[in-house]
Order: structure tokens, then sequence, then C-alpha cells
């Protein structure tokens, strides 16, 4: 079985009982086979993943939304060695919040799920199916946008994508390759959902695209494309030889963009032009637009007005970043940038924002 790294801002005290081989209490912590255990890197980490062609070298970074620090966020991602490698995001979405539902759990249990079957025959290495059977496995109640990304080691990377979390090629000074958000209107995304009105699998977005060696592959949530420009991107990935001090680099400029009341991020930018596009009632309900008055890291509602609203700034959010550079290896090595740890209680593996 090839390792699993499964990736949480926090690992609950309840354990999910249906993944045992995943997570285990103190008390039999010895009883599980190496090969099962989860790896949770504080904050920062590189994974080298083993093939013989090609395969990705991966740094990740996951800065929690500052009101949702003690939670842990509400993202979720993993990557996994199998084949050529495997990431993927999950962005749960808060408004379960509402109604008193932790927005967290699904989009965890969604993760955990799809980390235990990318070797599945059924899956067939297929991120569209992967996702179909990872939401067909999960439980959990509530919502969540979702990437999953699968490198054959021939070069081809395969993604299915549903709702607004994203991913670039870059190739060089330039990026090759974007997904696209997929949004029933500004702000309300594509998202699998516990419940009949949400999409499925068959509403992903499938992609192909052939890498090869020295590209990168930037994979996160809205957090990160809400407040970073591509051009920003692909100028930080430049900078660092590192993937994961690029995760990093990357994750703190989505956080530093998203409270500048002052800074034109691509959401703000985004909402302006589609100021007309929706309801005011249903932006009112969104509770995620900006406005001109900034106060306690939120932007409210320009008062002026009944119909527009004038927006400005970051948005505050979850960041997770996975890049990804495709390299050619034989060997396995793990580096961790604060430490690494293996995870089989929460005193040992809480993850530091």
């Amino acid at each position: 079985m090839a390792m699993v790294t499964v990736f949480r801002a926090s690992i609950s005290r309840s354990l999910p009982t249906s993944f045992p081989n995943l997570l285990s209490s103190s008390s039999n912590r010895n009883s599980i086979p190496k090969k099962h255990r989860l790896l949770c890197h504080a904050a920062s980490s590189q994974t080298k993943l083993n093939r013989s062609e090609v395969s990705f070298c991966i740094g990740t970074h996951l800065i929690p939304h500052p009101k949702k620090v003690e939670r842990g966020g509400e993202d979720a991602f993993f990557v996994s060695d199998y084949n050529g490698g495997v990431i993927a995001v999950a962005d749960g979405v808060s408004g379960w919040a509402e109604q008193n539902v932790d927005p967290s759990l699904f989009p965890r249990e969604l993760m955990v799920n799809a980390s235990c079957l990318v070797g599945d025959e059924e899956v067939n290495y297929d991120p569209q199916i992967l996702i179909r059977k990872a939401h067909a496995a999960t439980s959990a109640v509530g919502s969540a946008t979702v990437i999953v990304a699968m490198l054959e080691t021939n070069g081809t990377l395969k993604i299915a994508n549903v709702g607004d979390c994203g991913l670039r090629a870059i190739r060089g000074d330039r990026i090759i390759f974007s997904t696209s958000p997929q949004e029933h209107y500004f702000d309300c995304p594509y998202q699998l959902s516990s419940e009949m009105v949400g999409q499925t699998y068959l509403d992903a977005v499938v992609s192909r695209v052939e890498v090869m060696e020295g590209d990168t592959i930037v994979m996160g949530s809205d957090g990160l494309f809400d407040n970073v420009f591509d051009h920003e991107i692909v100028s930080t990935v430049a900078g660092h030889s590192d993937v994961a001090a690029a995760a990093k680099a990357l994750a703190n400029l989505a956080s530093i963009h998203s409270t500048n009341s002052e800074f034109e991020s691509p959401y703000s930018l985004e909402a302006r032009s589609k100021g007309f596009d929706v309801p005011f009632w249903k932006k009112v309900l969104g509770m995620k637009l900006t406005g001109k008055t900034y106060k306690d890291g939120f932007f409210f509602l320009n008062t002026t007005s009944d119909q527009v609203l004038c927006l400005a700034g970051g948005k505050l959010d979850d960041v997770t970043v996975i890049v990804g550079q495709v390299v050619r290896s034989q060997h396995i090595s793990l580096l961790a940038e604060d430490q690494a740890v293996e995870a089989h209680t929460e005193q040992e593996n809480k993850l530091e924002s």
C-alpha cells in the first residue's frame, strides 16, 4: 500500500470510527502497521514521492481564517505517492455554521475517504470517479468545493474540479494551464453536499494536461486565488527553489492580502465587475461580500445604496496551498520545515496555524 499523507488543520479528539486504519488512540498506536500511519505536518512540509519516471515533489501550507484558528479552519487536503502522485483540496462551505453544523467535518471526511480510495480498482486512477466514490462514502452533514489532480508517470496530469478551488500549471515564467471556477452566481460556487440540492461528480470539470520535468503545479482553495493574482503566483514560485518554501510564501501572501483593506484583490475586482449579477438579498445572505467599511478584520456593505456594493480589499478565508514540482525520482524522503510527527493522538498532531 502506498504512503498516504492526509493533512488537516487539526485532528478531532473523537476519532472517525469508519477509518480505523488511518487514526488510532494512544492505547493501541503500536498495533497500527506503520504503512497505515498518517504523517501530519505543522503548517509546512515537503514530501518527495517515489517514482521511476516523473512524479511530484510536494510542499504544503495551510493558514486558517483568523477567527477559525482554534477549530483549525474549514479546508482539508491530502497528498499521496500513488502512481505519479495525487493531490487534492476540499473547502468547507461556512454557511453551515448558521445551522449549528461544523463546516469542517464534511471536507475532512471527504478527503479521508478520497485518500483511502486512490488505489481502488473501480476508481482506475480517474479523479472524477475518485470524487464520486469519496462523496458517496461521506456521511457528514455539510458541503464543500473540491479539486483532485492525479499525475501519471508518463506526464499526464488528470484533474477534476467542482467549485472554486483551483490549479495552475507553470512552465518557466508562464502559466500553461488554469482551471476556472464554477459558480451558480458570484460567491456561490458549485459544491458537493450531503443534501440532494448539491452538485455531483457529473458536474466536475475534467481536464488533462501534459506536464514535463521542471513544471510546477500550484493547487489551492479559493483563499489563495481570491487574494493572489496569477502573476504573483508565478513570481513567487520562481523566487523559491524549495517547494515547501514556495507553498508557505504563497499562503502568507494570500493571508497578508486578505487583511489589507486597500488591496485591489482578484476577489474585489470580480465582485465589482459582477455587482448587478445577483439580487441584493442574496448578496447579504452570502456573508462574504466586502464593502468600503472595514472593522475588526471584516468589510461591511456600503449603506449609501440599496442596489450596488462598493467593494475593495482582500477576502478573509482559510488558505490552503499545495505546490508540486514535476521531477524524476527514485527515492522517498520527507522534509518538514517546522516539524513532522506520526499522527495518532490529538496531543501529538494538532497542526500549528
